[in-house]
This record gives structure tokens, C-alpha cells and sequence, in this order.
């Protein structure tokens, strides 16, 4: 569940194809910062043009991912996009995904925006480990520990219940930033 309440939701081809494109994923991302956008706020938040991001915008509105919100429109002409969920499983041995090809590409994708977290981490690092920003604006860290896969899974779930309970008790008229957070885990059998 998220910090909305919601249920995870199982990807559908239809999502996974959204998922592999990456200025859908910057357009998803962008909605997290921003909560609620119109597309002209989208194409200058991302830099494109605005005919080119409606075309990725209505392929996440028809896989589910985002909707449109009429009561943040200023009229009836105006609209809003905000996440339709905000939590989405990829597959698992329980509910695996309909297409394998297209399911690499997702992983691709996200390696991809995971990379680039932790390239945007590394170069400001240097600047908190001297002393010369004193706002933590990201983190690198590495743990292990010798568990069961039950015992992890359930840790997982666990690190995912706080950060739903971070997003859900956010004080919204504070100064903030939005942290993106990656979990990478693998266990010495892969």
C-alpha cells in the first residue's frame, strides 16, 4: 500500500509501454515534484515543446497512470494532470509481466534513472563531506545483512512503509525538496 492508501498496482502492457519511454518517465518524475500540472507547465519544467508532450502525456492517461483533475482547472477548457496511482509493480513470481522483451526495456529504463541519481549523488557529495553545503540533498549508502528471502522481503516492505508514512506526514507548507529514492538490492546467489 502507499502513502495515499492505495494498493500496489500490477503493470499492465499498457503501463509497461509507458514506462519505456524515458520523456514519460520525466514527465512522471516531474508530476511527483509538482503534485499537479498542466502541459504547458510540463513542457517548461522538461524543456519540450508542448504538441510533442501531450502525445506522451494522453499514453499515460490511457495505460492509467495519470488523469486528468477538473477541480484544479481555472475552466473548463484548462486540464490538470495528476497520478492516476503511485505505486506500480513491475512483475514478480506471483504475478509475472504478460511481456518479456517489453519488460527489459522498463528495467533498462530504470537502471537508466537510477544511474543518473546516483551520478547527480557522486557530484555533490564532495560538496557535504567538506563541510561546503550544509543541506543533506542526497545520500549513498551501503549495508548488508545475512537474511532469508521472507526476511527480506519483509524489510523491503518495511523500508517502503516509512517512506509511504514520510510522503504521507510531509508537512506541505514547509520549504522542501523532492528526494527521489532508489532501493537497489541483491543477494550473492545472482
Amino acid at each position: 500500500m502507499d502513502g495515499d492508501g492505495q494498493e500496489s498496482v500490477a503493470a499492465s502492457t499498457a503501463m509497461l509501454k509507458a514506462f519505456s519511454h524515458p520523456v514519460r518517465r520525466a514527465i512522471l518524475r516531474a508530476l511527483d515534484r509538482l503534485d499537479a500540472a498542466r502541459a504547458a507547465d510540463l513542457a517548461d519544467a522538461l524543456d519540450i515543446p508542448a504538441n510533442r508532450l501531450s502525445f506522451h502525456l494522453r499514453t499515460l492517461a490511457d495505460a492509467g497512470i495519470i488523469e486528468e483533475d477538473p477541480s484544479r482547472a481555472r475552466d473548463r477548457r484548462d486540464r490538470v494532470w495528476v497520478p492516476a496511482i503511485r505505486s506500480i509493480t513491475f512483475g514478480s513470481a506471483e504475478d509475472p509481466i504478460a511481456d518479456e522483451a517489453l519488460g527489459a526495456v522498463v528495467v533498462d529504463g530504470h537502471i537508466a534513472d537510477h544511474g543518473d541519481i546516483v551520478r547527480r549523488a557522486a557530484a555533490w557529495s564532495m560538496e557535504y563531506l567538506t563541510g561546503r553545503d550544509a543541506v543533506m540533498h542526497g545520500v549513498m549508502s551501503r549495508h548488508a545483512a545475512r537474511l532469508t528471502p521472507d526476511e527480506f522481503r519483509d524489510l523491503h516492505q518495511r523500508i517502503q512503509a516509512l517512506i509511504d508514512e514520510a510522503r504521507t506526514n510531509h508537512d506541505e507548507s514547509a520549504p522542501s525538496h523532492m528526494y527521489e529514492i532508489d532501493i537497489v538490492a541483491a543477494d550473492d546467489a545472482i
